[in-house]
């Protein structure tokens, strides 16, 4: 437990993140070793954590302080003891005792109201329109790393959240599609006769449109993947899909920063088209087409499933951020007509162990740039860190983001 001579040390020597006219301060714990809090999450329905217990004997070695909430890592398969022996210190509410707090979903305003002014919180804060989190980081003077804004440089790949967490949503969607779909996905040769293998089609190459190609493939299906990017064709070749090419208009978008463009409605609704008989054909459709910020571009209209065969399958990754596909509901399972929908909200929750782990990677990586035997230092002029820092000091720093006027 974290004694009171402690929680006044760490409140004295709040960490701080000041601007001036001739350069920067950097972000970093004075004096003593740099506390990070690992909390229990907030809602019910999460389970994963934000560091487990190999990522916590990491950051230990670099000589931070970690404190864990208890029960903390029990839904993710980790226990106290587990990271008692990392070398953390086990408390049942830390915001107030800490330098940094890493959490998985944007922590509760109760929460954040005990920190120390000037902490940083560090997180997948879901930025994009989230004014009231904004405001009260501010008037609480928190600093604040949203992963969501990580730039898509090879530098910051190990902390890459989003990838981590959609590598595991692809592949827990063949998953799930596999178990709904009435036929087998593998071509089988028997004495009653060949089955031929299940035809899957995946809209968007991105990270978990990669790893649903790749695990469809394991599984013995023929996959077709269409994105309006033709710089994937490769990448979905190399993994044994077939490339269906983007339609052939005026303006036809490619990548911002690592991320795929807003395509334009022209664009989508040749797209569409394009997409009508590829669907009349396919068992079991994976959509995972997503702009970050915006809402997810509709691309399965309700004519369009008129023209699928009763028992095929829809997974739609994209519903929480409206949805690539008409009538999917998130977290739900809907029988339109005989074909199934999906609505896959959240299915990194449905693999916690590794979600955390991976997660936990991700954000110690980030820490271990920038700890230097215990004392965290921060510089917003790094071109990692620049894009991803959502407050400081009282102010946002991406009002672009927080200001974002077709957030979902």
């Amino acid at each position: 437990m974290v004694r009171e001579d402690q929680l006044v040390a760490i409140r004295a020597q709040s960490v701080y993140f000041a601007v001036l006219c001739v350069g920067f301060v950097p972000l970093q714990s004075t004096g003593s070793s740099c506390t990070v809090l690992i909390p229990r999450e907030g809602r019910p329905d999460e389970p994963r954590v934000a560091g487990s217990p190999e990522t916590t004997r990491r950051l230990v070695g670099k000589g931070c302080v970690v404190l864990v909430e208890s029960g903390a890592g029990q839904a993710s398969g980790f226990s106290d003891q587990d990271y008692r022996q990392a070398g953390a210190e086990l408390v049942e509410d830390g915001w107030g005792h800490c330098h940094v707090a890493l959490c998985v979903g944007v922590p509760d305003a109760g929460r954040l109201e005990t920190m120390a002014t000037g902490s940083i919180v560090i997180g997948l804060l879901a930025p994009y329109g989230n004014q009231a989190l904004v405001n009260q980081l501010n008037r609480r003077k928190l600093s604040s790393l949203s992963l969501e804004l990580l730039p898509r440089i090879s530098r910051a790949q190990a902390m890459d959240a989003l990838s981590s967490q959609a590598n595991i949503a692809g592949y827990k969607a063949v998953l799930l599609a596999a178990a709904a779909l009435d036929r087998y996905f593998p071509m089988l040769m028997t004495a009653a006769g060949t089955v031929q293998p299940a035809r899957v089609l995946i809209l968007g190459a991105g990270v978990a449109g990669l790893q649903a190609v790749a695990t469809a493939r394991r599984l013995g299906a023929v996959v077709h993947v269409s994105d309006i990017r033709s710089a994937v064709k490769e990448q979905v070749e190399s993994l044994g899909g077939r490339f269906i090419g983007p339609p052939r208009v005026a303006e036809r978008p490619a990548e911002a920063n690592g991320y795929a463009k807003q395509a334009s409605e022209d664009f989508l609704a040749a797209q569409r088209q394009q997409l009508s008989d590829q669907l009349a054909l396919a068992d079991v459709v994976i959509c995972t087409a997503q702009v970050p910020g915006r809402r997810a571009p509709r691309l399965i209209s309700e004519a369009m499933l008129d023209r699928m065969r009763p028992g095929a399958v829809v997974v739609d990754l994209a519903v929480n951020d409206g949805g690539n596909c008409a009538a999917t509901v998130p977290g739900q399972t809907i029988n339109r007509k005989g074909v199934r929908l999906i609505g896959a909200s959240n299915l990194p929750c449905t693999v916690p162990y590794h979600a955390s782990s991976l997660y936990g990677r991700n954000l110690a990586a980030l820490l271990e740039q920038y700890l230097q035997d215990g004392v965290l230092q921060l510089d917003p002029r790094d071109p990692l860190l620049k894009d991803c820092l959502l407050t400081h000091n009282g102010h946002c720093h991406r009002d672009d983001v927080v200001n974002a006027s077709e957030s979902v």
